[in-house]
């Protein structure tokens, strides 16, 4: 198994160096470049979510980089893939429970109630970040899943713009925040089964080289921090 899943819609793990930076370290990288693909961008109709799947490395490296948020839907359709019971835990700045706008299409406000209502291995979901949610892991909430399978969600927006830069609202919580949740996680108390990390800037949408700096260091300090972790 690769020790890494890119998946390129919007060019950005190229202009943040992120890409570069992982093969030049020794990374073994399974990537997808799909950024002629059209109709993928926020929505997701069925034939592009087939589309997907179909060019989905088998199996799946349980490290996953999915571009920006636009992409985030990306999480329900690899979460689907689960074939046994798990929970979710989404770290990000929106909730991502929005009613389909289009005729049940999939989209990235939307994917997590996709996944509740498409998913019946999904035992719960908790999202960590916006208004009315917790902004940490609650207390005791490892320990009643002692042992169980969990899949990470991480949109780098539930962190202020001192970490990242993204083309939705952010959050305001810190690299070393999302990394002690992260550490909480990995602990062994949970299993965790997957990790996939969104939310950028892309040079399209206005990155500039400042931009495109922070997301590369974070996206280095994550995936060292992760590859280190996740075992």
């Amino acid at each position: 198994m690769k020790d890494i899943l890119v998946t390129d819609f919007s060019g950005t793990a190229e202009a943040e160096g992120f890409l570069p930076w992982l093969r030049a370290s020794g990374a073994s990288v399974e990537y997808r470049d799909w950024k002629e693909w059209e109709g993928v961008c926020c929505y997701c109709d069925p034939e592009s979510q087939e589309k997907i799947l179909a060019h989905l490395p088998e199996p799946l490296p349980r490290l996953r980089w999915t571009d920006s948020g636009d992409y985030h839907y990306m999480s329900c359709l690899m979460a689907g893939e689960e074939k046994e019971p798990f929970h979710l835990v989404l770290m990000d700045h929106h909730p991502d429970n929005q009613e389909p706008a289009f005729g049940g299409v999939l989209s990235c406000g939307g994917w997590v109630k996709t996944l509740r209502e498409s998913c019946p291995l999904l035992r719960d979901v908790l999202t960590i970040g916006p208004e009315d949610c917790p902004d940490d892991i609650p207390e005791g909430w490892l320990e009643e899943r002692r042992g169980e399978r969990v899949y990470v969600s991480l949109d780098r927006d539930v962190m202020g713009r001192e970490w990242a830069r993204t083309d939705w609202s952010q959050g305001e919580h810190s690299l070393e925040d999302v990394m002690r949740m992260l550490g909480k996680l990995l602990s062994g108390v949970v299993q965790v089964v997957a990790v996939d990390v969104c939310g950028a800037l892309s040079v399209e949408k206005g990155a500039s080289p400042e931009d495109l700096r922070i997301n590369g260091e974070t996206s280095r300090e994550l995936y060292a921090y992760l590859k280190k972790h996740l075992k």
